[in-house]
């Protein structure tokens, strides 16, 4: 059976009230750089998340987007203590700058953050635009990887790249294989040239976008673009690669959500899942987020683990993380971290937190909020017997790592 969390930390009123002391008190100047350390020592709490193999100081990470197109927004999310950053994602082209997805290399527009409301009454944040990948020359995405990679790197986070390969419109359609070569083979030597060692972080981004249009139509070519796509990003010739595949919300069932994860369960080239991407409303044109994409995204979940006898492995969930006990919800289905994009973007009223970075104050309330933080949620686990401390320390991998065939 699954294990329903209640609306708030059921904590020792003791142990909530030194929580949301230290909560206020620290709002004005945040902990960044070390807020993992602080958990630790302070609570008894490790905070570390696991993105793409590496461990990270925190599970909350930057979704790919408007929000990590530069190198100076790197640079302050690696100053805030975050956990990892992906870049926007750029549209794949062969050596002649073709590009087969190039209808998705559009300018984006100003973001507009709004209220949204799930059809249960429940209520949270979206964030729109028009835009879709980067729109920029290939050559300007390159810099910004080589000079975001040793900025992470500096800070022990993170930093990967997002492409959007071509994906044939039918079974009949072949795939562009030149610009999977040549847009891999570039991305994972401007990697290697920024890093000086170890493997090139990539994400494969199916895109909310690309579940509206009309190539995504037939259950079959999709499956088709989970089973090839890891197979030619391997063959690339760029030598290894950490890949992961941002799986994408489909227009058919939840079953269908679960068989798209089964899918590449059987690709080795494969280190690592993101699910799921944001929902696509057809008539406005526009992906979206909000606490409809939390519920959906759990929801698959919970049909995928009994049917493969236990979750993703190597999952990275996205979808409404706006809080501590969001990320716990996802880490009891297996996520190993979080990635978050509207969070960051909200009026600056809602943050506790009153100084100058966005990210600083995000994570602020994602790590230190009494009622809803991720110390007081992993406080409260141990309380509650569903994790135990190991050399008196209560970790966050060990909520994922300890995820039942059924719940």
């Amino acid at each position: 059976m699954r294990r329903e969390l209640p609306a708030q930390a059921p904590l020792p009123e003791r142990v909530r009230n030194e929580i949301a002391d230290e909560f206020e008190a620290r709002a004005d100047n945040p902990l960044t750089h070390n807020l993992r350390e602080w958990a630790l020592e302070r609570w008894g709490v490790d905070i570390a998340g696991r993105y793409a193999g590496r461990k990270i100081r925190v599970p909350f990470g930057k979704a790919s987007g408007q929000l990590s197109m530069t190198p100076q927004q790197v640079e302050a999310d690696a100053h805030a203590g975050l956990g990892f950053v992906v870049l926007k994602t750029l549209i794949a082209q062969d050596n002649s700058g073709e590009r087969g997805m190039a209808a998705w290399a559009i300018h984006e527009t100003h973001m507009h953050v709004e209220r949204i409301e799930d059809e249960d009454g429940t209520s949270g944040w979206t964030v729109t635009w028009r835009g879709r990948g980067w729109d920029k020359p290939f050559s300007s995405y390159l810099r910004l990887l080589r000079a975001a990679v040793p900025i992470g790197a500096a800070h022990d986070m993170p930093v990967a790249a997002s492409v959007k390969y071509h994906l044939p419109g039918s079974g009949d359609e072949p795939f562009r294989e030149s610009e999977y070569r040549y847009t891999t083979q570039a991305l994972a030597a401007a990697w290697r040239d920024a890093a000086g060692k170890g493997a090139p972080i990539i994400e494969k981004d199916f895109s909310p976008t690309l579940a509206g249009d009309v190539r995504a139509d037939e259950r079959g070519n999709v499956l088709r673009w989970l089973r090839e796509v890891p197979r030619l990003v391997g063959n690339a010739g760029a030598g290894p690669i950490d890949l992961g595949m941002k799986v994408m919300n489909a227009r058919f069932d939840d079953p269908f959500q679960s068989e798209m994860l089964a899918a590449l369960e059987d690709a080795p080239q494969v280190r690592f899942r993101v699910a799921f991407n944001r929902l696509f409303d057809e008539e406005r044109g526009v992906a979206y987020g909000g606490p409809a994409l939390a519920r959906r995204n759990l929801q698959a979940l919970d049909t995928f683990i009994p049917q493969q006898g236990g979750p993703p492995p190597a999952l990275s969930g996205t979808g409404d993380i706006h809080s501590g006990r969001r990320m716990i919800e996802y880490a009891l289905r297996g996520a190993e971290s979080g990635q978050i994009h509207t969070f960051f973007q909200l009026p600056r009223s809602l943050y506790r937190s009153g100084c100058a970075s966005r990210t600083a104050a995000a994570l602020h309330e994602l790590v230190l909020h009494p009622d809803h933080g991720l110390v007081a949620w992993l406080i409260a686990l141990g309380e509650m017997g569903w994790i135990e401390r190991r050399d008196g320390v209560l970790h966050f991998l060990d909520v994922s790592s300890q995820v039942p065939s059924e719940r």
